[in-house]
């Protein structure tokens, strides 16, 4: 009877162990994947955002390499497949990048982009008290919808994303109702927006990855498209400015070069404000795919070094070739 017993322990002792063994294989291949192919691997395809979400985040990185921002999400943009996530479901402040949903409102709004507008006082109501960036456009300055986009997104024009609103929608008020039905309709379902700038205000919020999101259904748009990857934009003579005007691209204004090992930025969004840090929405393409990104929560400020797009070169380049 008590070898039968031993038998019977030894069986059970061997059954365990294997089991054992089984598991801890399969742990090790999501916790110690091979590199970055192996990381995206982890992640599925299909709806990357959504794998983030069921728990396959990871702050596994290339050695000596680190991520400064709290917020981040980088994705393929065709296959919709996370390559790197940290917090991304977190809320967060937006600050700026707010402005692109307020940008593509205004183009989804709008028949003709050549349409005259007048600006008036409303259309910098409370800006220079917020301490907001401004465009450069003047009262009674006429000028063109499509100044007032570019002007919204590359400078990240305050004046611009006001006189969209007030013009189009009548009211800020009503644009914010817009984006944020926008923003339920393509499923961002942990973002809140409250008004058109980004200015901060304990109402307005996102996630990385609902960013994300947004940026994948934005950049199907090629008026968005055109206007997010431009450099610089030449606003023509107007009745105040009779020679014109250039404004640029905040964050190719800060990029050393948009060239890093495999690809390039194609372009993107930057985002401050002292509550939600450095902030940064970009598009890349490497080695033949394109990929956005987006993070939040950088340390630093307009004085510090550009942690969000050091962020962006980094994690470019490491992407999967």
């Amino acid at each position: 009877m008590r070898r039968k017993k031993k038998k019977i322990g030894c069986l059970l002792c061997t059954l365990l162990c294997t089991l054992g063994l089984v598991l801890c294989c399969g742990a090790a291949a999501v916790l110690f994947p091979g590199g970055w192919a192996h990381l995206s691997q982890a992640f599925g395809g299909g709806d990357g955002a959504a794998a983030s979400k069921a728990g396959a985040e990871t702050d596994q990185l290339p050695a000596d390499s680190e991520i400064y921002s709290a917020h981040v999400l980088l994705m393929d943009l065709q296959s919709g497949r996370t390559i790197y996530s940290r917090s991304a479901h977190e809320k967060a402040c937006p600050a700026s990048l707010a402005k692109m949903l307020t940008v593509l409102c205004a183009i989804e709004a709008c028949d003709d982009l050549d349409q005259q507008v007048t600006l008036t006082g409303g259309d910098f109501k409370d800006l220079k008290a917020e301490g907001a960036s401004v465009a450069g456009f003047l009262k009674n300055e006429s000028v063109t919808l499509r100044d007032l986009l570019y002007g919204t997104m590359l400078p990240s024009g305050a004046d611009a994303a006001q006189a969209l609103a007030n013009h189009l929608f009548g009211s800020q008020k009503a644009m914010v109702e817009q984006m944020n039905q926008l923003a339920a309709s393509i499923g961002m379902a942990d973002s809140h927006f409250a008004n058109v700038t980004g200015l901060h205000d304990r109402k307005l919020y996102t996630t990385a990855a609902d960013m994300c999101r947004f940026l994948r259904y934005a950049l199907q748009n090629e008026t968005f498209r055109e206007i997010f990857t431009a450099r610089r934009y030449t606003v023509p003579a107007t009745n105040l400015h009779t020679e014109g005007f250039t404004v640029r691209s905040l964050l190719f204004d800060q990029l050393p070069d948009a060239a890093f090992p495999g690809g390039e930025i194609l372009g993107g969004k930057t985002g401050f404000t002292d509550e939600a840090g450095l902030c940064l929405a970009s598009l890349a393409e490497k080695d033949g795919r394109e990929y956005i990104l987006v993070t939040l929560g950088a340390p630093g400020d307009h004085n510090t070094e550009a942690y969000n797009i050091e962020d962006a070169l980094t994690l470019y380049t490491a992407c999967p070739a």
